[in-house]
Parts: C-alpha cells; structure tokens; sequence
C-alpha cells in the first residue's frame, strides 16, 4: 500500500477554520461590551441590513411606501455583532479557499514547468540521436564506397 504525502495544508486550512468560531464569538463578547464597537461598528450595519430586510419583505407583501422603524439600540447591537462573527467567519474561510487554490495553482504551475522541462530534454536528446545517425549513416557511406573503390582480386 503507497501512503500519499500528508495534507498538512488542507488540516492546517482546516484548524484555522476551526478555530473562527470561537474567535468570530470571543469578537462579538467584545463588541458587544465595547460602547466603540457598538456604536460604530455594530448599529449602523445592523441599521442597514433591519431597513434593506424589511423593506424587501414589505414589498414582497406589497405594502409600499410603508416607514420602517429602526431597530431599538439592544437589538441592534446585537443583530451587529452577530453580522460582524458571520462576516469574521466568511472571511476566514474565503482567505482559506484563496490560499488553497493559491497552493493548487502553484503547484500546477510547477509540474507543468518539469512537464515542459522534461519535453524541451527529450527533443535536445531526440536532436542529438539524429545529428548522431547522420553521422553514423556519412560513416557507412563512406566505407562502403571505400570497400567498392578496392580492386577485386583475381583467381588464379
């Protein structure tokens, strides 16, 4: 049985992504307890994604022209802070998938590279076996008119 090389990209990717969880969690806590972070990067995307979600959803229904209420500060910051974990978390396995597919691409490139090395070796031997055979053949030529030029002796 051949054992292939260990993936310790792909389990390194893999721990990483792991790992987002509790770091994407660990990020909301601390937005959540920060006034900073609630009030400047929480609200205002928890603000625009409650109007453009109850907007659609009105539309949907169709009631035009309806006001849509903010969402009170609690909610708010909350709906933020949630929004902010899953945009921790795509990005963390979006930087994954670009890294992989940035370790694929380069090893594609570097087989297709020994692949051309390989083709351009092979037609400098191939070149080389037929400047040799040329040769070769000049040789035979020569000798075999050589052998032609010699006088045949008569019996006697």
């Amino acid at each position: 049985m051949v054992v292939g090389a260990f993936p310790i990209a792909k389990l390194l990717y893999l721990g990483i992504r792991q790992l987002s969880k509790p770091v994407a969690n660990r990020i909301k806590a601390g937005a959540r307890r920060s006034e900073f972070f609630k009030y400047y990067v929480c609200l205002p995307p928890a603000q625009i994604y409650h109007w453009v979600e109850m907007r659609t959803k009105m539309r949907i229904m169709g009631f035009r022209g309806s006001t849509i209420k903010p969402l009170n500060e609690e909610a708010a910051a909350e709906l933020g802070a949630e929004l902010l974990g899953e945009a921790i978390i795509f990005l963390i396995g979006g930087g994954c998938m670009v890294l992989e597919y940035s370790r694929q691409a380069t090893n594609s490139r570097r087989k297709e590279d020994e692949l051309n090395e390989t083709i351009t070796s092979l037609q400098t031997q191939l070149g080389e076996l037929t400047l040799t055979t040329e040769t070769l053949d000049a040789q035979l030529r020569e000798v075999n008119r050589l052998l032609v030029s010699f006088p045949v002796p008569t019996q006697k």
